[in-house]
């Protein structure tokens, strides 16, 4: 006769949800996947993830079991169960509040099978003093020595301890400064309700300051909560605050570059945006430099490369040009701000040539300058009414309503003057002109008298010039 091993451990059969299914605590599965699945379900546990991680459903049963006869209950003044050595300091817990934390938790089970040859007896043991109305006072258990390391720098000795006190108390305040480091200590321990805790403390406390900081942790513990949220307050203040501080520097060219896309983007107008944009690129090139600076030194930085290739052809502005690319430049319409974009040497020709070829095809526009000549002064206008339909006029305007350098004002309420509008274009090779007769009329400031006649012309041509001649006859 086969003698057995008398050293070896008793089967022990063990329920599974509600019916009679059942198998071996030394075998977490032994085949019994539909015995598996219920007790998934009954603990809120992914099978698959059971199957992947054994482990885990070990410690999410326990973790509930725990969590719900802990909550809201105060620590009875007892001798701690567990000592933590961590971050060279030793740290006494107890037993149902440890089991809030995931990698506490699993540190646990490891020492407890590890110091016991029933690992099994002392964990139903341990489970059955957790039942309401069943064991007033639990049994003397041995205290147990557990070690973590902790590699990510970001995490503090004075945030890890107020995340192991957030084991206890649920009502730890958490400041805006301190509360990198304690996300970082959360996610160490997997203490999700304080992880989460963190995240609505950083996404109210967003700031020039912190949307950089707080935008990076989001992407390296993928909380996309929290990088949704920093992208969102951004677009709205990257022009009317951001770009008014230093911070602006701070802020990353992959988060740039999703804001700029954003249809959500908030900007006075499409020059603002592009002076903040050009800004940012300043800070970037010039990081000793501590204030924003005016607009005039960005602007003359950039006029101070060589003219022969402009900036973003160069080699330092290659990497920047899918931001570049983000701006609506057709929406700069001022001629005086058309003429920086040339002027400071940044953009590629192509580029300039392509938003004024927009302006140019654009329907319903209007381009007008004004004149002045022995203190009257005139606004000359072109409008191009749709595709083959313009027209050309001119009409008097007070000196109070343009921006008048040192020179003479006619104070006179009305002047005969004698004008004639011709235009003319290219169609196929040949030009095209078109004039109005030479008119003599009395300019005054309210309308009709205000207003010339006007030359309205019909043409496929491009471009078309247009010449105002006049004088002022003796009156």
């Amino acid at each position: 006769m086969k003698m057995l091993n008398p050293r070896r451990a008793r089967l022990e059969r063990r329920m599974v949800g509600s019916t009679n299914r059942w198998r071996f605590p030394s075998k977490p599965f032994s085949g019994d996947l539909l015995g598996l699945s219920q007790r998934c379900k009954a603990l809120s546990v992914d099978l698959d993830e059971a199957l992947k991680n054994p482990d885990r459903l070990c410690v999410s049963q326990i973790q509930k079991i725990f969590s719900e006869t802990s909550k809201n209950k105060p620590v009875q003044s007892r001798e701690a169960d567990v000592i933590l050595e961590c971050l060279g300091s030793r740290w006494e817990l107890h037993q149902p509040q440890l089991f809030q934390s995931e990698t506490l938790s699993k540190l646990y089970l490891m020492a407890l099978a590890q110091s016991t040859k029933r690992p099994t007896k002392e964990l139903e043991s341990l489970l059955r003093a957790q039942l309401p109305g069943k064991i007033k006072e639990r049994p003397p258990t041995k205290k147990m020595i557990i070690s973590l390391k902790i590699n990510d720098p970001v995490v503090t000795k004075v945030a890890f301890a107020m995340a192991l006190k957030s084991l206890y108390l649920s009502q730890v305040e958490i400041n805006v400064n301190d509360v990198l480091a304690v996300l970082a200590s959360a996610h160490v321990l997997q203490f999700s309700s304080l992880f989460q805790r963190c995240v609505a403390v950083m996404m109210k406390g967003l700031t020039p300051s912190t949307i950089k900081s707080f935008y990076l942790a989001g992407c390296k513990y993928k909380e996309e909560q929290l990088t949704t949220a920093c992208e969102k307050w951004l677009e709205m203040n990257l022009v009317p605050l951001v770009g008014t501080q230093i911070h602006l520097r701070k802020i990353p060219q992959e988060l740039l570059h999703r804001v700029l896309r954003s249809p959500r983007l908030f900007t006075f107008n499409e020059f603002h945006l592009l002076k903040t944009l050009l800004l940012w690129v300043f800070l970037q090139l010039n990081p000793k430099v501590q204030t924003v600076p005016v607009q005039e030194t960005v602007l003359a930085f950039f006029t101070s490369f060589s003219r022969k290739y402009p900036f973003l052809d160069q080699d330092t502005g290659q990497s920047l040009v899918p931001l570049f690319l983000c701006l609506r430049l057709h929406g700069i319409i001022k001629g005086k701000n058309l003429e920086e974009l040339r002027h400071i040497n940044f953009f590629p020709e192509s580029w300039l040539i392509r938003v004024t070829a927009n302006h140019y095809h654009a329907e319903y526009t209007t381009h007008s300058e004004v004149i002045a000549i022995y203190g009257f002064f005139f606004e000359i206008k072109g409008v191009r009414h749709d595709t083959t339909s313009y027209s050309f006029y001119m009409q008097r305007v007070r000196h109070s309503d343009v921006v008048c350098e040192h020179g003479p004002i006619s104070l006179r309420a009305e002047r005969l003057v004698k004008y004639e509008i011709r235009a003319q274009t290219l169609v196929d090779g040949q030009w095209q002109e078109f004039r109005t007769n030479q008119i003599t009329q009395k300019f005054g400031f309210s309308k009709p008298s205000c207003k010339s006649h006007a030359l309205k012309i019909h043409t496929v041509g491009l471009p078309i010039y247009a010449s105002f001649s006049f004088i002022f006859p003796m009156s």
